[in-house]
């Protein structure tokens, strides 16, 4: 009888006890899904950021070529009248290479573009938070050289202006 006993006690401890950690697995996987739910929200976000962050870059890189533009175009047209072959010839170099700026700005926007929907596919969380890092420190970089250049441009139409 006593024998009995104890194994319906023995059987009731092993059954709560498999009660117990079942729970105990499913709640570690709750806590472990609502913790990549919560990665992937601030995922997002960062991906809404550097898109947002890429589109006020691209705005004002853009009104900075038109402004340049701008003013290679009053320099050719005050140019024109005095009809000096190295001074047009100057102009027209600035005018490549301002083309070639505009166009590598274009590339460039088209390339982070990519990126971005790159890594939005990207399944592992974790590497898609390396490559969203590795995006934004490039951007930056990125950004950077393009200043230098827009930089060189304006000073090389300062320069032709000067000459005049």
């Amino acid at each position: 009888m006593i024998r009995i006993f104890l194994r319906l006690i023995s059987c009731g401890v092993l059954t709560c006890l498999s009660i117990t950690c079942g729970a105990a697995w499913g709640a570690a996987d709750q806590l472990e899904e609502i913790q990549r739910e919560q990665m992937r929200f601030r995922q997002q976000g960062q991906i809404q950021e550097l898109r947002q962050r890429e589109q006020i870059d691209n705005l004002r890189r853009e009104q900075q070529l038109r402004q340049t533009q701008r003013q290679l175009d009053q320099l050719k047209q005050s140019e024109s009248d005095s009809a000096q072959p190295q001074s047009q010839h100057s102009l027209s170099q600035a005018q490549q290479r301002l083309d070639q700026h505009k166009n590598e700005q274009q590339l460039d926007r088209l390339q982070t573009d990519l990126q971005v929907n790159q890594i939005l596919r990207e399944q592992n969380q974790v590497r898609q938070q390396q490559q969203l890092q590795h995006l934004q420190h490039e951007r930056q970089m990125e950004l950077l050289k393009q200043q230098q250049r827009k930089l060189e441009i304006q000073q090389n139409l300062n320069r032709l202006r000067n000459q005049r």
